[in-house]
């Protein structure tokens, strides 16, 4: 049996990083030659700038992946605003009506419900932790084309400098529109949604008390999500057409259509930084491996915002794929054989899926425009928030422990 394996992973994001790190960082840590590629610069972060427009919902289970390899601590310390609290409400109704579904961190006995944290500080932080674990990282390196190998089992990355890898594993992290899993071709499927996104962060009039809240309009929900400077991360997902206005109208209009959308639980909402926007759909590969090959994260699959769970799908793909390799490396299995890489698959496919589909269907739920339904969504939120054992188990998934 070999003594060492070549891991090439395609995507510097956050769910590769730590993907790199976790191995990195394992007990195999010297079988392993490790190499990251990714056609962008490398982040850095700035802690004298400003909140950045790109977070993420951090969940305190992946809170504690990150914290495994020693980043969160690091991340915490940075800028991480913990919540503590969640409200999510129907647009038929209002925040303070039975209906309205409340969830706290007492409930559940954890200190928090989680973290909103901006993308580029933890990649940073997980960068600075690949520094010092022999992880070669190749920034602004693009590729040409990914194929099966020649006389072996396994993919082949060609460079478009001429340079070409041929690693026992690739693992794609590259995201929706993933070169490898083209490369490799494995196919989609796809749900397209009438909606769009916006994002920015706005001021609001009073304070966010560490609490997530998220209204359920007729085109789509609206997320208000608290930033440790005292604003708001904001995501409407609305129609293309109200995203397009939204984009180009002046700081006036578009804070007075967020205060409106929001039903203005925290007061007169003032925009107070740049604008993001992008079409909204969901998607799953129909396979997570093939010999020599793994998908983790959006290049696997991708899920609508509005439960704040993309991420930490991704952290836990990160998780499993590790521990499967290790676990290979321990009964001394070739980390590309189909075998072992099934073991990951059977892992994660089920589970995404599972929540791809809840979230799908949530989406679809509160887009109905039937009075009955709506009057359905809110007499449901209100047995959900009396439901007990389902309740407790449907958040602590979402949490990301004890599951």
């Amino acid at each position: 049996m070999r003594q060492r394996f070549d891991i090439v992973i395609v995507g510097a994001g956050m769910i590769g990083l730590t993907t790199a790190a976790l191995l990195a960082s394992s007990a195999h840590r010297e079988r392993l030659t490790i190499t990251v590629i990714d056609a962008g610069t490398r982040p850095a972060f700035d802690p004298q700038q400003g909140v950045a427009l790109r977070v993420s919902a951090i969940s305190i289970g992946s809170a504690g992946i990150l914290d495994q390899i020693r980043v969160w601590q690091s991340i915490e310390a940075q800028r991480a605003c913990p919540y503590d609290k969640m409200r999510v409400w129907d647009a038929h109704s209002s925040v303070d009506e039975p209906g309205t579904l409340c969830f706290d961190a007492a409930d559940f006995a954890v200190p928090e419900l989680g973290f909103i944290v901006e993308n580029t500080l933890v990649r940073h932080m997980l960068l600075d932790r690949l520094d010092g674990l022999g992880v070669e990282l190749k920034f602004s390196t693009y590729i040409k084309e990914v194929g099966a190998s020649a006389g072996r089992s396994g993919y082949d990355v060609c460079l478009r400098d001429g340079g070409r890898l041929s690693p026992d594993l690739l693992i794609g992290a590259d995201g929706g529109a993933s070169i490898v899993r083209r490369g490799a071709g494995i196919p989609v499927k796809v749900w397209q949604y009438p909606q769009s996104a916006l994002v920015t962060h706005l001021t609001p009039e009073s304070d966010h008390r560490h609490t997530a809240w998220q209204r359920f309009l007729q085109d789509g929900p609206i997320a208000l999500l608290p930033l440790g400077d005292g604003r708001v991360s904001v995501v409407w997902s609305t129609t293309p057409e109200r995203v397009e206005f939204g984009m180009s109208a002046n700081d006036a209009v578009l804070s007075e259509l967020l205060t409106d959308a929001s039903d203005a639980v925290l007061g007169r909402l003032c925009v107070a930084g740049p604008r993001g926007s992008f079409p909204l759909k969901a998607q799953h590969a129909v396979h997570y491996v093939a010999p020599g090959l793994a998908l983790v994260g959006d290049a696997a699959h991708s899920v609508h915002p509005l439960a704040g769970q993309g991420a930490n799908l991704g952290f836990a793909d990160a998780l499993a794929l590790s521990e499967t390799i290790v676990d290979g490396l321990d009964n001394e299995e070739y980390p590309g054989d189909m075998p072992t890489l099934r073991r990951y698959e059977r892992a994660r496919k089920g589970a995404n899926a599972t929540m791809l589909r809840f979230i799908d269907s949530l989406n679809r739920l509160f887009l109905s425009e039937s009075g009955a339904m709506a009057r359905l969504r809110v007499t449901g939120m209100r047995l959900f928030n009396r439901s007990g054992p389902i309740r407790r188990r449907a958040v602590r998934v979402a949490l990301g422990i004890n599951v």
